[in-house]
């Protein structure tokens, strides 16, 4: 038996990596802005635009929340729980899911608008 490894770029993820520049115009353009953290950090700050579901209550009914016609951005503090989100989304049949590399932290970082 015998084992083959595969380099990280041979690995195709069903949702795409973007930034917070590319998820602000996305965004604006009217691209639905998921944010999975916690509620704390919500309410720490979070993007005016954003829908507030934490990690845990998207991954317990995710077609509460998204479609397969639907353009999703997820978010949390730095693009790891997002991952898993636009992850869960994508098996769901979600062709249009964006994983914000990261997070909120970088949303922030680049003066976008928080409240």
């Amino acid at each position: 038996m015998s084992f083959q490894l595969y380099k990280d770029e041979d690995v195709q993820e069903p949702f795409a990596r973007i930034d917070a520049a590319e998820a602000r115009t996305m965004v604006d353009e009217g691209t639905q802005l998921i944010d999975v953290r916690e509620p704390d950090e919500w309410e720490d700050f979070h993007a005016p635009q954003a829908k507030h579901v934490p990690l845990q209550t998207f991954l317990n009914s995710p077609g509460q929340y998204v479609g397969p016609g639907d353009r999703v951005v997820f978010a949390c503090a730095r693009g790891h729980r997002s991952a898993v989100a636009a992850e869960m989304a994508s098996a769901l049949g979600l062709e249009s899911a964006y994983n914000l590399e990261g997070g909120m932290n970088e949303w922030r970082e680049r003066g976008y608008p928080v409240e």
